[in-house]
């Protein structure tokens, strides 16, 4: 997400306005549209738009018309700086080869995400490593939110783009609530997040205010409440009404100064 090179030139004003958004741990809210123009700084400002002819998809052991209430399913989606693809896995774990490499490692900006049915409802399940494990990551984890927060709906679409025949045979999935998580050993960014119905979470932006060079975060004015208690909770034992019974992406959100080491170690 080419955010080495976006810290350089962002304005210290909105690197001020960042540094002080604080989010509590269950929030919901909705997002914008975006694009992906020829200069990183330029993404920050401007729309990221979803370009389905940089999309590459590539399905691991799952049968593409199987309902993911009884077959394991999971997107690992990354995206290459230098030539601006967009690499989607759908499989039934995490793709781990794809996350692997030194820029990968450095980076950090893939995103993963993984089907649930929880007492009879589906739900998408998509996790963002914010910061912990290096310095640099930790150094720009108010900006990094910032852009993963502004490039996840293009995301989504991409999610549903590229799964376009599951989609196709199970539309009412485009209706299954989104939780997005977002992993970091600061507490303000470690936090769930409810985006509402995947159709709108994909097709709605996430904007930032920068006339007259200040900075700071445009509320959408119909939100998605989410339950104080965050995502429903499977049940406890065996049952037919939640699936898969164990977590397809074991990143916790346990993110402590303790638990940095051993929980970017486990992803390399």
């Amino acid at each position: 997400m080419a955010v080495w090179t976006a810290a350089l030139g962002l304005p210290s004003d909105l690197k001020s306005s960042l540094s002080q958004h604080q989010v509590s741990l269950f929030v919901s809210r909705r997002r914008p549209r975006k694009s992906h123009p020829a200069f990183p700084v330029a993404r920050l400002f401007g729309p990221a738009i979803f370009e389905a002819s940089k999309l590459e998809v590539v399905y691991l052991g799952v049968d593409e018309e199987k309902h993911p209430s009884k077959h394991p399913r999971t997107y690992t989606l990354t995206h290459s700086d230098i030539t601006s693809k967009l690499n989607l896995t759908i499989s039934q774990t995490v793709n781990d080869s794809q996350l692997q490499g030194w820029y990968n490692r450095l980076q950090r900006d893939e995103v993963v995400a993984e089907w649930k049915k929880v007492k009879g409802q589906m739900s998408l399940h998509v996790h963002c490593h914010i910061s912990g494990g290096h310095f640099l990551l930790d150094l720009c984890a108010n900006l990094r939110h910032f852009i993963f927060c502004k490039e996840l709906p293009v995301v989504l679409e991409a999610f549903v783009h590229g799964d376009d025949i599951l989609f196709n045979n199970y539309p009412e999935l485009q209706e299954a609530l989104v939780w997005v998580y977002f992993h970091s050993h600061k507490p303000e960014f470690n936090t769930v997040e409810c985006w509402g119905p995947l159709n709108n979470a994909a097709a709605e932006p996430y904007t930032a205010a920068v006339a007259g060079g200040g900075g700071g975060f445009v509320a959408q004015p119909d939100v998605y409440q989410a339950e104080p208690s965050g995502p429903e909770k499977p049940c406890i034992g065996n049952c037919s009404c939640c699936f898969p019974s164990r977590r397809l992406i074991p990143w916790s959100h346990n993110l402590t100064p303790d638990y940095t080491s051993a929980y970017s170690s486990s992803l390399n």
